[in-house]
């Protein structure tokens, strides 16, 4: 692959949601988009992902929430939120007067909360076109296990959502801590999702070294950061090689525009980032912008033609 396009595309698509950058604002990195719009124009990229909410208002965890580590960072926060409710009639009216792209993420501890949620978007007066299904989350029908490390459990979330929101896009974000990520990609499909997500935080946890207890008030939470990013790369690519069809949100330690091409080689149709958000709120058009030349540099016009390609290369895997 050599030369330099003339005219370079970073146009992509999500199952039919159009993107004039396959950079995304991940979920619960800006909120509902106020804050970082003092940095960026929201229109200019690919999407923000709205702050996981659930059916009803939830106080989260209580402190500590959050503590540093070496490449990334873990958080407890446990879902903090004002609901859906809130998500629908205050802040989704904003985003359409900036002429963002949004997709909306819904959280739950049960089964029927997030058919609930699912049923308050019905309802509203504006359409919601595509939603992300965060089913990272403790399952407390079932001893508190996180519906995505269950293809059975995962699987009944989003035929729940896809039953009340037939003609809505949908995305379901998985956990890696599974021992088959493409078990849990498939079940999810077979559901009717139409995307995949991947992926959400890592298990972990820290000690403090004064107390010699937790660090978090959980003991445990999710690790995100540049530490996470080979396990993203390892589970889009296999759930790519399995499903090729199927549209990938890739997400993972995203922090430059190596990172975010790394994923889409593997397989990824559009780039989430996250934990740099914190630190850099107008990352994405950095990260865009070097994508934009890394692909040059590779002679790819268009980064759908990047989308998987190191599954066809015939360099040494």
């Amino acid at each position: 692959m050599t030369g330099t396009p003339q005219h370079l595309d970073l146009s992509t698509d999500l199952a039919g949601l159009p993107l004039s950058s396959p950079v995304i604002l991940a979920s619960g990195t800006a909120m509902y988009g106020q804050e970082v719009s003092n940095f960026i124009k929201l229109a200019d990229i690919g999407a923000i992902i709205t702050k996981s909410v659930l059916a009803r208002p939830w106080s989260g965890l209580p402190p500590s929430r959050a503590a540093a580590t070496p490449s990334g960072m873990l958080n407890g926060i446990g879902l903090q939120g004002e609901g859906i409710e809130t998500l629908l009639e205050r802040h989704l009216p904003w985003l359409a007067e900036q002429d963002a792209t949004v997709i909306v993420s819904l959280a739950g501890h049960t089964t029927a909360e997030y058919a609930r949620s699912a049923e308050l978007i019905a309802r509203h007066r504006e359409p919601v076109h595509t939603v992300e299904i965060n089913i990272s989350c403790p399952n407390v029908e079932s001893q508190d296990r996180v519906f995505a490390r269950h293809p059975d459990s995962a699987s009944r979330v989003v035929a729940a959502v896809r039953d009340v929101l037939p003609d809505v896009r949908i995305a379901a974000k998985l956990s890696p801590d599974v021992a088959d990520i493409v078990e849990i990609a498939r079940a999810c499909v077979d559901a009717g999702a139409d995307v995949i997500s991947l992926i959400n935080t890592v298990t972990g946890a820290a000690i403090n070294p004064r107390t010699l207890g937790p660090t978090l008030s959980n003991t445990f939470g999710g690790l995100s950061g540049p530490a996470i990013k080979p396990i993203a790369v390892r589970c889009i690519w296999q759930v790519h090689e399995a499903l090729p069809q199927i549209p990938i949100l890739g997400g993972g330690g995203v922090r430059s525009g190596q990172d975010a091409l790394d994923l889409t080689v593997a397989g990824a149709s559009a780039i989430a980032i996250g934990t740099v958000n914190f630190e850099e709120p107008d990352a994405a058009v950095r990260i865009a912008s070097e994508l934009h030349r890394l692909l040059a540099a590779h002679g790819i016009a268009r980064y759908r033609d990047a989308i998987g390609i190191a599954h066809r290369t015939s360099e040494p895997k």
